[in-house]
């Protein structure tokens, strides 16, 4: 775990406004799919009573601990799971758990994550390129930048990080490591800070964010992880019961917005139809016409609540 005297920590974003979202029965099962540091997770476990469980999935071994400390006042309704969240209805069904009153998914790194410079996630701290949310897998940042294609990192670098000089940063990575495999975090951040024009480096925070997140991304499958576990996580709502899921990114929140939208209203039919025949029904209602933003005073406490959205969905009642 690093150093193994930091503490996992992360704020989290939009709290408040998930709890009350969530709308939390006591006696409800609630799952907190990215569990993190457990800062969402430890007050839905305070509002739970007597048959009110929490369940909590996190594949990084480092949060499950933390979490588990933290957890501990509640630790007689609280279940851990060292999984991805993708894979949650099976996860659940093998502790006997077929449906749940509300889940949480919470998108950001944590901040453990960031701060741990071991785990390469920072471009503040020079560190072997590594970015594996879970460490067992064996894809790391070392191996996309070192053998993904120019093009193949030009995409990633363009469409996950929405990097203006994506091309160029590219085409700089591929030359750097003709000479020799990158290694490290601050290798990276010099090919980086060379491939984009000085005069767009003043201002628009650090100029390795957007490749960072974007190499992120990819390592750990995010976006494929999102939309193809949004669908499962609601179908594992009870009646009535809620997702909340907060993004920090566009592609993040598109991906949640359609999707909510489409398990709303799936019907196909073309809209000159006088009644719907094909059959799709609507799995309930989208909660947030537009996102939950943090408050003035959240995004002035917190710098990574400013690109933080919330979006909540509601199972139809019975």
């Amino acid at each position: 775990m690093g150093d193994g005297k930091m503490e996992f920590k992360h704020t989290s974003v939009l709290l408040n406004e998930t709890i009350e979202n969530l709308d939390i029965k006591p006696e409800g099962i609630y799952l907190d799919g990215t569990l993190g540091g457990a800062g969402h997770a430890s007050e839905v476990a305070a509002r739970l009573t007597g048959a009110g469980r929490l369940i909590g999935i996190d594949q990084d071994e480092d949060a499950i601990a933390a979490a588990g400390k933290r957890l501990l006042p509640y630790q007689e309704r609280v279940t851990l799971i060292r999984d991805n969240y993708v894979h949650a209805v099976e996860a659940l069904a093998q502790i006997g758990v077929s449906q749940v009153d509300g889940i949480v998914l919470d998108l950001g790194v944590s901040s453990y994550q960031l701060d741990n410079a071991q785990r390469g996630f920072s471009y503040k701290y020079d560190a072997p390129l590594d970015m594996r949310m879970d460490r067992r897998q064996s894809l790391s940042a070392r191996e996309i930048l070192n053998e993904y294609s120019e093009s193949a990192l030009y995409r990633v670098i363009r469409d996950y990080g929405e990097e203006q000089f994506a091309k160029n940063i590219a085409k700089h990575i591929v030359a750097a490591r003709k000479d020799k495999p990158l290694e490290t975090t601050g290798e990276l951040n010099e090919i980086i800070k060379a491939a984009i024009p000085a005069k767009m480096r003043t201002g628009g925070g650090h100029p390795s964010k957007r490749t960072f997140q974007a190499i992120r991304i990819e390592c750990n499958q995010e976006l494929e992880v999102l939309k193809s576990s949004l669908d499962a996580l609601i179908g594992l709502l009870a009646p009535g019961g809620r997702l909340c899921v907060i993004t920090f990114h566009s592609l993040e929140d598109r991906i949640v917005k359609s999707s909510f939208r489409q398990n709303e209203n799936p019907c196909t039919c073309p809209p000159d139809f006088p009644v719907c025949v094909c059959g799709q029904v609507s799995r309930g209602k989208v909660i947030t016409r537009k996102p939950i933003l943090p408050s003035e005073q959240e995004m002035a406490e917190n710098k990574r609540a400013k690109s933080a959205k919330l979006r909540v969905f509601m199972k139809k009642e019975a």
